[in-house]
């Protein structure tokens, strides 16, 4: 492995698409001279002109001075042969995602290049430790995987092959830093940290769907507005496009040998063959008016509200979240304070990772008046409630429960029965797969936070979001989904079942001698 302290000061970039020339703008504005290459001379001019109209665009608004504007435009220059790159102390290809091309123009770029330049590819499914296979001195190539749009999205994983000199991944690391961004570094797994994670939303998303538990529109509602996320699973899915974000599902699937956690979803197959692949296309999850997505509207909640109400005493947390909340209310509901309901009243259970029908049957409740309320985040800060019933609930049940959780304007999603709800199995899941990579060792706890947390835009990390909720309720949602379905998507990570047993945080990093 080659000793050599890697310095980068002039940038080569292979493919003037989205993703290069996004690198060559933040490359150029962070003072290194850049080469620019394609193979097609109608996509370097056009790359230029976008380049240089974007930096126009930041000296109108004021986000860049116009002589910084000239001086970073005059660091990029145009390469039309690989012969042009010979200089470069790194190159980074933004080209097709597929490992024969790839490995093709390494061979290539290794023939002109300098012994010390770094090789690096922005691929987001392909194995580094694969495309250094064809090189002749793998120890040089590197991962360095930015996000599309590339100057918005400030963070880039930084991947070592399994033959990788750690000293190309810290000089990629410093040169993520000049050029504003926060490096992450992962080892060579599919996925690496942010596509990885980023299964949890998802395949879970699509799973709640599949089941008939809610509709698109409530699960993306219930996921913002309860859970505090930026977008729902089906919004980031138009957002994405399905014909991106499909294929790297079914990627990351088979390169985990059919792992259940990231099991795709056949919603995803169908929507993409009849070209309803998102924002872009006009049509995805939503039909896209003006470029906005239209959501028909909620129904207007009922007001009748129930005159008694029994609460379980299954979970303790649960049963005071809705009696602080009732007690908010200023009606005349009563509370039934036996230890089982008078004939008559409501019935509330408030579950963990089960679903409406196993809490009655478990507490021996007649499933007609049982409506379960999601008490995963507090009842009185949330801008939305769920509630969901059994098969058998009636319906003047459902309609005084549904009355009685938006009381004071805040809207309730009415669901069917599921393990979990929406927002408790989804972010379960988010943690779960957090704590496995964790596990794995491909990233640190702090860089999976980070990297989640910016790539994807979560209110917090997986292991954070875990720590915030509390592990032990992470653990217990999944034990019961898991208890309750049989299905090994839903087996809690060593990770996040120990730490919770010793009541540790999730980002605890044990000791090792």
């Amino acid at each position: 492995m080659s000793q050599h302290e890697y310095r980068i000061e002039t940038l080569g970039i292979v493919g003037s698409g989205a993703m290069g020339r996004g690198i060559a703008q933040i490359a150029a504005l962070g003072g290194l001279n850049v080469h620019l290459f394609d193979t097609n001379p109608k996509a370097l001019a056009a790359a230029r002109a976008y380049l240089s109209e974007t930096f126009a665009k930041l000296t109108a608004k004021n986000k860049l001075k116009e002589a910084d504007a000239h001086a970073a435009l005059a660091r990029i220059r145009d390469a039309r042969d690989t012969s042009e790159l010979s200089a470069c102390d790194a190159i980074v290809e933004a080209i097709v995602e597929n490992l024969d091309i790839k490995r093709e123009l390494f061979r290539e770029l290794e023939a002109v290049v300098g012994e010390h330049c770094i090789l690096a590819s922005n691929t987001s499914s392909l194995s580094i430790t694969a495309i250094a296979a064809g090189c002749a001195r793998p120890e040089r190539v590197a991962g360095f995987h930015f996000f599309n749009p590339v100057p918005l999205m400030r963070v880039v994983e930084v991947i070592d092959g399994l033959r990788g000199d750690p000293r190309a991944g810290d000089a990629l690391t410093d040169l993520a830093r000049r050029m504003g961004h926060t490096p992450v570094r992962a080892k060579d797994m599919p996925g690496f940290i942010v596509n990885h994670a980023g299964r949890g939303m998802n395949t879970e998303g699509l799973r709640v769907a599949s089941e008939g538990v809610a509709s698109f529109e409530d699960i993306d509602r219930i996921m913002r507005e309860q859970a505090g996320f930026r977008l729902g699973p089906f919004e980031l899915l138009d957002l994405t496009a399905l014909d991106v974000s499909h294929p790297v599902m079914e990627s990351i699937y088979h390169q985990f040998y059919e792992e259940p956690r990231f099991r795709p979803s056949p919603i995803t197959g169908m929507r993409l063959a009849g070209g309803l692949i998102g924002r872009k296309a006009g049509e995805g999850f939503y039909r896209y008016v003006d470029g906005k997505p239209d959501v028909p509207p909620e129904p207007a909640a009922p007001t009748q509200l129930p005159t008694r109400v029994w609460i379980s005493r299954a979970s303790h947390a649960g049963r005071e979240e809705v009696l602080k909340l009732i007690a908010q209310c200023d009606c005349s509901v009563h509370i039934d304070g036996g230890h089982t309901p008078e004939p008559g009243s409501l019935i509330i259970v408030t579950p963990l990772g089960l679903d409406a029908t196993t809490a009655a049957v478990n507490e021996h409740l007649d499933a007609t008046r049982v409506v379960a309320v999601d008490t995963l985040f507090p009842l009185d800060t949330v801008a939305r409630r769920t509630i969901m019933t059994t098969p058998a609930t009636a319906t003047a049940m459902r309609d005084d429960a549904h009355a009685l959780f938006s009381f004071d304007g805040v809207p309730v999603s009415v669901i069917r029965d599921s393990t979990g709800f929406v927002a408790q199995r989804v972010v379960a899941t988010i943690v779960n797969i957090g704590c496995d990579i964790a596990q794995q060792g491909i990233a640190t706890p702090e860089d999976i936070d980070l990297a989640v947390m910016l790539g994807l835009g979560y209110p917090h990390g997986p292991l954070a979001l875990g720590d915030v909720i509390g592990a032990t309720t992470i653990l217990t949602i999944l034990r019961n989904m898991y208890a309750v379905l049989g299905d090994p998507r839903y087996r809690p990570a060593p990770w996040l079942t120990r730490r919770a047993q010793l009541g540790l945080s999730l980002t605890h990093i044990e000791e090792l001698r």
